[in-house]
């Protein structure tokens, strides 16, 4: 009887339910609650965050630079959620040349509570899902390599080990190998344009770049146009600690060479699809619900064919894609001088453990139709089921 009893014990704090906040991270060109008006990036003319909240669940909404670093976007996730002023680090600023705290990013916190014992987990759309990596990282690490040399960071954030703080982090497709859109930011400027008419929000002060660490702020009374060519033609676009790096085939290389899955944290990745094989060339094809903004993208990416810097070619298995990135990048880390995360297709009857990644069958949904924007009609509930599952699913794992 006293074992069955201890076992009862030790199955209810293994076994627990780790109800944990969920944050969510808007991806590439993204944006916050109120900055689009009542057109959200989590769902378009529905709220996902609000939809899940009235399920029950605790969620977290972060807004943070749509074409920023993954290092700077992870910095401004950390402290929106904690609290305080935004410090991207002494190093990382001397680099770049960036303000290193800059005065328009103090925040009262989200969750200030967060910690080991609080922690959270991570849900991130498209590049979002390479800054939930990237706040891990930094989390849990006191120091730094860059360019072979290492060096310590002294912040809240920055050179203090924070091990445990993230209970699991998902993406949703992520480039986690990079896009072969390699003109990623002229090819999907488009996207936001169409975004901000939908929003009815032209020429306001909805929707900013937030690159005030690169001093691109939006001025008094600037119009869209003049700040967009500002922005467009800034010296950022040269260095690595931008997006377009980020985002390429060699810059998430080099980022999966240390954004490595920790043993302490579980991992999901979705992958989408808005393409089939067509058997007469081989290419892949848009499918016919795919909206017209998407087609030629997706059409682009169906067939290219792109080089990385140490002259390996990509091959037709990069041809499956969502429009903007391609289906392959989307399962979790391949390359980087360590090789592969380990990669593992979910299966609900085997238990779950951390530091591997669990991917799912590609969904027909492009890019954007994944994060509930030109949903074809009849997929809004299918697309909702896929957040209330997956949250259910979270507050399901393990507490070890």
């Amino acid at each position: 009887m006293k074992k069955i009893i201890v076992y009862l014990i030790l199955s209810n704090i293994l076994f627990a339910q780790n109800k944990y906040p969920i944050v969510l991270i808007h991806g590439f060109f993204g944006w916050g609650n109120n900055e689009m008006g009542d057109y959200r990036y989590w769902g378009g003319k529905k709220d996902i965050q609000k939809m899940l909240e009235e399920k029950g669940f605790k969620v977290f909404n972060v807004s943070v630079g749509p074409i920023s670093s993954n290092w700077d976007r992870a910095v401004e996730v950390y402290y929106q959620l904690k609290g305080g002023q935004v410090d991207y680090g002494l190093n990382h600023s001397k680099k770049y040349g960036l303000e290193q705290r800059p005065i328009d990013k103090i925040y009262n916190g989200l969750y200030p509570e967060w910690s080991s014992e609080n922690p959270v987990h991570l849900v991130g759309h498209s590049m979002g899902g390479q800054t939930a990596r990237m706040l891990q990282y930094l989390l849990e690490n006191e120091i730094f390599i860059d360019d072979s040399l290492a060096f310590i960071e002294d912040s809240d954030l920055l050179g203090k080990s924070k091990e445990g703080w993230v209970s699991s982090i998902t993406s949703l497709a992520t480039p986690h190998d990079g896009s072969t859109l390699t003109d990623i930011v002229t090819k999907t400027f488009p996207f936001i344009q169409y975004f901000i008419g939908v929003a009815g929000v032209v020429g306001t002060n909805f929707y900013d770049f937030d690159l005030s660490q690169w001093n691109i702020n939006r001025k008094d009374n600037e119009n869209w146009y003049n700040y967009v060519q500002r922005m467009r033609s800034h010296n950022a676009w040269g260095t690595k600690n931008i997006s377009s790096w980020d985002l390429s085939l060699d810059g998430a290389s080099e980022l999966n060479s240390f954004l490595n899955a920790s043993p302490d944290v579980y991992y999901f990745s979705y992958s989408f699809s808005a393409t089939s094989k067509d058997e007469e060339t081989g290419y892949h094809v848009p499918n016919k619900d795919v909206f017209l903004l998407i087609r030629s993208r997706a059409k682009l990416l169906g067939s290219r064919v792109v080089f990385t810097s140490n002259g390996n070619e990509t091959d037709s298995t990069w041809w499956e894609n969502d429009g903007i990135v391609n289906s392959r990048s989307m399962n979790g880390p391949t390359t980087g001088q360590n090789g592969a995360d380990t990669i593992v297709n979910y299966d609900q009857s085997v238990p779950i453990i951390q530091g591997q990644w669990y991917t799912f069958e590609p969904i027909n949904l492009d890019h954007y139709q994944s994060v509930g924007h030109m949903l074809p009609k009849g997929k809004r509930k299918f697309l909702d089921s896929i957040y209330i599952n997956h949250a259910q699913l979270l507050w399901s794992l393990p507490e070890y």
